[in-house]
């Protein structure tokens, strides 16, 4: 009975030393997913993330099927010990942080649940996340499509979203599945399992069409979209106002030049007429006639006379002519006519 019950403490103490102390919450395994689906002959990822003990650095990793300790010599898709893994089976990660193990070409012996194990220098850095991820694989199938509206005719500016999925098998996940978009025949450049389109336009208008990519047995029947044309009046608006704008900003561009030339104009006239101004009285002083002093001078005039010694005086004198009978018709009327005359006297 005492070698029974030794056994199975150390029986205990290996399960400890496979699966780890997670009591800490630092020793664990992270699975984004725990289960996903793939189709025969494509490329599945199964993204993992570990966060190991600091003090027991990482010696190997691991990735078994279908084994909830992966141990030993259980039987692994990749160990990194080992130089003999099946090239189908890449191991993305490293031994720090990132466990992430891709399966290409996956097969129908691929339908399993995958664990992954990291072993440390010492047994108390072991782990084994025992939930893993369930793999699904299926046969391939031709594709069909679903929409996210039940119309298939849409008017501008909606969105409408479009998912590939398999004919066989509508619970599967086909997030990870390279899909080719179809519009009439031609490839689009969008890869995804869902095509979302938005706004819709009249170029969306189309048959499309989805298969896995490079296998055209599965592509799927064709799914109608039809979009309305744009509305004739939105283009014109917007025409109408941009011809408007522009026509005020030229209108207002004019105006002010006008004003400005006007401007110019005016000033450039009153420049002008002050100058011409300025002439006409320079040329009007210069109008008189030298007309000497008579002789006979009276008292008064010559008391005039004394106070303007070797100057010239001028004096201005204006006479009314008026028209006479007896004179000629040679003779015309002068209106208001102006004689200037300059007495000059010396002493």
């Amino acid at each position: 009975m005492a070698v029974c019950d030794r056994k199975m403490s150390i029986f205990i103490f290996m399960l400890a030393g496979v699966v780890g102390d997670d009591s800490d919450g630092i020793n664990r395994t992270i699975y984004p997913f725990t289960s996903t689906c793939a189709i025969r002959g494509s490329t599945v990822t199964l993204p993992c993330t570990f966060r190991p003990l600091l003090q027991y650095p990482i010696i190997r990793v691991r990735w078994c099927q279908n084994h909830p300790i992966c141990q030993d010599t259980t039987p692994s898709v990749y160990d990194s010990k080992s130089s003999n893994n099946d090239p189908r089976y890449q191991y993305l990660g490293d031994r720090t942080t990132n466990c992430t193990l891709q399966i290409r070409d996956i097969q129908m012996r691929d339908n399993a649940t995958f664990r992954f194990r990291m072993e440390a220098q010492n047994s108390k850095g072991h782990f084994t996340n025992q939930t893993g991820v369930a793999v699904t694989v299926v046969d391939r199938s031709r594709r069909r499509i679903s929409s996210s509206s039940d119309n298939n005719e849409f008017k501008h500016g909606e969105t409408v979203t479009l998912s590939c999925t398999s004919i066989l098998i509508s619970t599967c996940s086909s997030h990870q599945l390279n899909i080719t978009w179809y519009r009439d025949g031609v490839v689009l450049p969008e890869t995804g399992p869902s095509l979302r389109i938005d706004p819709l336009t009249a170029k969306d208008s189309g048959n499309y069409t989805c298969a896995l990519w490079n296998d055209m047995k599965t592509k799927s029947e064709p799914r109608s979209l039809l979009v309305d044309e744009e509305p004739a009046g939105n283009g014109q608006n917007v025409n109408l106002i941009v011809a408007v704008v522009v026509g005020v900003l030229l209108a207002v561009i004019i105006l002010i030049l006008f004003i400005f030339i006007a401007r110019r104009k005016l000033s450039a006239e009153d420049n002008c007429r002050s100058a011409g101004d300025e002439t006409e009285t320079k040329h009007s002083d210069k109008i008189y006639s030298n007309t000497m002093k008579p002789t006979e001078k009276s008292e008064h005039e010559g008391r005039e006379l004394s106070g303007c010694e070797e100057e010239v005086c001028y004096t201005s004198v204006q006479f009314q002519q008026q028209k006479k009978n007896h004179r000629g018709r040679q003779e015309e009327q002068t209106e208001d006519a102006v004689i200037y005359s300059s007495i000059a006297t010396s002493r």
